[in-house]
């Protein structure tokens, strides 16, 4: 009987050292990291939700060729709550992008949440169109770019103020 424990405990010995031969070995291998460094976690980035304000006076700038799409989008501004909305055409018909600008500061929630009910646009500050407005009114201004243009050309020149 004492020939079976040794039989057993030299198997159980044979059997430690073999897990402790391939646990160092894939240790040296670098397949197990004993220390692991702390992956980095991405930080969302916050998404700039903008603030429906009816109570601005907007005015639609078509800088495309196309004709109505001007109108088109006063339509889309008067359902959607606005009340003071002038549409016209820009003096020039290749503009890039479509973009809604602000003058002040404090009107940026509301530009970015003019850009949303148009479905999307560039949102910039810019006294360009200060002067468009009836005196003391807050404005913003929307200029129809070519990227809303059905007959825009594929390559459009460098983007003019219109």
């Amino acid at each position: 009987m004492n020939g079976w424990v040794v039989l057993l405990w030299s198997f159980v010995a044979a059997l430690v050292l073999i897990i402790a031969g391939i646990f160092g070995s894939l240790v040296v291998m670098g397949r197990i990291n004993l220390f692991p460094e702390a992956v980095p976690t991405a930080t969302p980035t916050p998404v700039e939700t903008g603030v429906v304000d009816t109570t601005f006076e907007v005015t639609i700038l078509n800088a495309t060729p196309d004709e109505g799409l001007d109108a088109q989008m006063k339509d889309t501004l008067l359902n959607a709550g606005f009340t003071t909305v002038y549409a016209s055409d820009s003096g020039s018909q290749d503009f890039t992008t479509t973009t809604v600008y602000y003058v002040d500061d404090a009107d940026r929630l509301a530009a970015v949440g003019l850009a949303d009910v148009i479905g999307g646009a560039a949102v910039e500050q810019s006294d360009f169109y200060a002067g468009l407005n009836d005196g003391d009114a807050k404005q913003l201004t929307i200029v129809i770019g070519l990227d809303r243009s059905a007959s825009a050309p594929e390559t459009p020149a460098e983007t003019p103020a219109p």
